[in-house]
């Protein structure tokens, strides 16, 4: 994802990439070595106090996290570095949250958490069939 993402920016953007793995983390320090507009960072999302002083303020977040918490994370994240009326896109798994609620239940609920942090849904794409319970949802800040 973020190798694309890098693409769309192109050269006069810039993209953070927060990684909290090791494995993926070196991949992704290998990938930037190539997509100079790429600056990784191996942290935990979590906690965007440990990598604040490498992030000014951005126009988009892109997260595609698959965590329990995910739009905590992302809004999170909004609150310390997304512009006012920056945007944000969000890879939703709903396994991944609640595997045993209905996808769309999941979904819906991941929206109105995203509404509490004043983070305004825009658009909801799932992404059958090509990927079975999975959303993308965009908002603005």
């Amino acid at each position: 994802s973020v190798s694309h993402v890098a693409d769309v920016v192109g050269p006069e953007g810039l993209v953070y990439a927060v990684e909290f793995s090791h494995r993926p983390g070196r991949e992704l320090i290998n990938m930037a070595k190539k997509r100079t507009n790429v600056i990784p960072i191996v942290e935990d999302a979590r906690h965007p106090q440990k990598y604040r002083m490498l992030i000014g303020m951005v126009d988009v977040i892109f997260a595609d996290v698959a965590q329990p918490d995910q739009a905590r994370i992302v809004a999170f994240n909004a609150h310390h570095f997304l512009k006012t009326g920056g945007h944000v896109v969000i890879s939703i798994k709903a396994n991944c949250i609640d595997s045993t609620a209905p996808a769309e239940k999941v979904f819906a609920a991941e929206i109105q958490k995203l509404v509490a942090e004043k983070i305004r849904p825009l658009e909801q794409l799932t992404l059958e069939p090509y990927e079975r319970d999975h959303a993308i949802v965009t908002g603005v800040y």
